[in-house]
């Protein structure tokens, strides 16, 4: 079995071995192909890499490259964790968004357009590579924004599921809170990727007992605490939202705390510099502890886990994922892309079935989801118009002197990435 990782310079990378190495009798590696255009930090990753995997006795072979072309023949599956632009861009998408008064983040707003637009090209540039050379090779998306990604990668006819952390997060948390192992919790998880819920937390799969009540009951303070919302938020709701919609509930009390302290960008770039400089220590044979300050906890069992269903060698028969919609949520078209539990196997992901959603929750999903039309199609076609209609779509904005001044901003930071412009 080989798999390719296009962005494995990232410092993530260290993550996502630690996983393939513990988690070797479920995705048996032989060849882990890490591709990245920046050499000399992929040596850096990659000698930390062949390390973690010689310290847990993985006997798989680890080759880095910067050759796209190379590092993707003959792959099984393809994982995808690049951002296009660096920490640099992404400190740009967290900051000149505030100047209009709207949330600066990476993956949600006028930010993760930004990156939406910088993105997409890319990624089915690598897609086409991917499928001259091996046509029936997975990809799975892990590069934000996951929703559009998952949808340009699938209307464009290839083999792709998108994969966030949001869920193993939860589903790890809770299990470990009731003493029971993860693959007991099975979570009514529903919505869009960045944009979900937690309706229900099942003890032993989809027909379990619903213990989200008394996960409410006992842990509400802690779960408020941790989603940075008012305890009688998540009472009077009954479920539990990803972090992510704090910048929908709390938008403009996020903007002010964005105003008053350095980007996130800015603190992981710092963390990447030290990062570095361990992975570069010859005696290091482990990922670092400072590693999971950098976010993206349990990726590596989430990208196991699926990687493992898609080829067939072992993997859970439910699991979170991104893929079209095909009338699981009926107020939304088939071709969207829906983050949901799914039955994933060698052909692929297939929705679960999911209850009427109330108008709360189905109104910011359709309204998102209209958003995510038109960020796609900005990002396809290109052009300031279709910069501008998506923004002025996006409900964090919705106003067009707003959306005129950060569609301004989008293309001044950006224009080195955009073709169009």
């Amino acid at each position: 079995m080989k798999l390719a990782v296009v962005g494995g310079g990232s410092t993530y990378t260290p993550e996502l071995i630690d996983g393939f190495a513990r988690l070797r009798e479920v995705l048996p590696i032989e060849e882990l192909v890490l591709v990245d255009p920046a050499a000399e930090r992929l040596e850096l990753v990659g000698g930390l890499a062949r390390r973690i995997f010689a310290k847990l006795g993985h006997p798989g072979r680890i080759v880095t490259t910067s050759d796209l072309d190379a590092g993707v023949e003959g792959a099984d599956a393809v994982l995808l964790q690049l951002r296009v632009g660096g920490q640099a861009a992404r400190n740009q998408d967290e900051t000149w968004p505030l100047e209009c008064g709207c949330v600066g983040q990476e993956t949600t707003g006028a930010g993760g357009l930004a990156k939406a637009l910088r993105t997409v090209p890319v990624v089915l540039d690598i897609a086409e590579r991917v499928r001259r050379t091996n046509p029936d090779a997975w990809i799975i998306d892990f590069t934000n924004p996951v929703g559009i990604v998952t949808r340009a990668l699938l209307q464009a006819g290839h083999k792709a599921v998108g994969l966030c952390n949001v869920a193993i997060g939860f589903q790890r948390r809770w299990a470990a809170a009731m003493g029971v192992a993860p693959s007991q919790v099975h979570l009514d998880h529903v919505g869009l990727n960045h944009l979900t819920w937690e309706f229900g937390v099942r003890i032993g799969g989809p027909d379990g007992e619903d213990v989200l009540p008394r996960i409410l009951a006992e842990g509400g303070d802690e779960l408020a605490d941790m989603l940075k919302l008012p305890r009688s938020v998540l009472d009077r709701l009954g479920v539990v939202p990803s972090y992510y919609l704090r910048y929908f509930y709390a938008h403009d009390e996020v903007v002010r705390e964005m105003g008053t302290k350095p980007s996130r960008a800015a603190e992981v770039a710092e963390m990447e510099r030290q990062l570095l400089e361990m992975y570069g220590d010859p005696q290091l044979d482990e990922k670092p502890e400072l590693l999971a300050k950098r976010g993206g906890a349990f990726y590596s069992e989430a990208a196991v886990d699926l990687a493992a269903s898609l080829l067939g060698s072992g993997g859970s028969p439910y699991q979170v994922v991104n893929t079209l919609n095909q009338g699981t949520l009926p107020f939304l078209p088939d071709d969207a892309v829906i983050e949901v539990q799914a039955k994933v196997g060698r052909e692929g992901a297939v929705p679960l079935k999911v209850p009427a959603l109330d108008p709360l929750y189905s109104g910011l999903i359709s309204h998102v989801t209209a958003y995510e039309d038109l960020a796609l199609d900005a990002a396809l076609r290109g052009g300031r118009d279709r910069v501008f209609k998506a923004l002025l779509a996006h409900p964090l904005i919705g106003q067009y002197d707003r959306a005129e001044g950060l569609t301004d901003r989008l293309i001044a930071h950006n224009r080195e990435h955009l073709a169009w412009a």
